[in-house]
């Protein structure tokens, strides 16, 4: 499974969600297991990070978890089904660029100018491992940014991002330096603002990623397709 399941505490967080109110960090009284189970396929549909057969095989295993019906497969695809739906209808209306959109350009400005991005990786561990790779190449890079998957999960429904910056060596950056800047005058060429806290970079950043959705089965297909 991802590196939070719906089980796991993932679901308390500061905010109150999206604007429907939910959302997988969404804060207030106690969540049912059917709420965290709800709000669990939402980040994993919305994130686009896992195919189809993945995202339901982990929102079945959220379900088992929660131990909530004697079906999880099912009880599972309804909900995906249901996430995908809405997502259809949303992505309709969302702004061209989309910060998404923003992102990736942002990103590959920054991999031009040797910043390695790695993006929805496991952990920190990923991180090294690449620089590693890399020194061992004999082409070390300037940096590495990277994020994981739950920062994506509270990007889509807290827009904001959370970016982990490293030099070359694997040491963070700091205030004043020159990799921080570049990092942070990049995003804001494109468009997103974004300021260092506490030691990493904070997009201003809602993750509207588009996705060619699959039909549902009794819909129309082009009731699917991202404009």
């Amino acid at each position: 499974m991802s590196s939070s399941r719906a089980g796991d505490g993932g679901g308390a967080g500061p905010g109150d969600g999206s604007e429907d109110g939910s959302g997988f960090f969404r804060a207030g009284p106690k969540l049912t297991p059917e709420d965290r189970v709800r709000d669990f396929a939402r980040a994993q549909v919305r994130a686009g990070l896992l195919d189809a057969h993945a995202v339901l095989q982990e929102v079945t295993e959220a379900v088992a978890d929660e131990r909530i019906t004697d079906d999880p497969a099912a009880m599972a695809a309804d909900l995906v089904r249901a996430e995908r739906e809405r997502l259809a209808v949303d992505q309709q209306s969302w702004e061209v660029p989309t910060d998404h959109d923003r992102l990736v350009a942002a990103f590959d400005e920054l991999a031009g100018s040797d910043v390695v991005v790695l993006q929805a990786i496991e952990d920190h561990w990923t991180a090294q491992a690449e620089l590693r790779r890399r020194a061992a190449e004999g082409r070390p890079p300037l940096g590495v940014a990277w994020f994981t998957a739950p920062d994506v999960w509270h990007a889509v429904d807290h827009g904001m991002l959370e970016l982990n910056v490293w030099h070359g060596d694997s040491a963070n950056v700091a205030p004043g330096e020159p990799l921080l800047d570049l990092v942070i005058e990049v995003l804001a060429r494109h468009g997103l603002a974004a300021h260092f806290d506490e030691g990493r970079i904070e997009i201003s950043a809602s993750w509207h990623r588009r996705q060619a959705l699959a039909p549902v089965a009794g819909q129309a297909p082009e009731q699917y397709a991202p404009r």
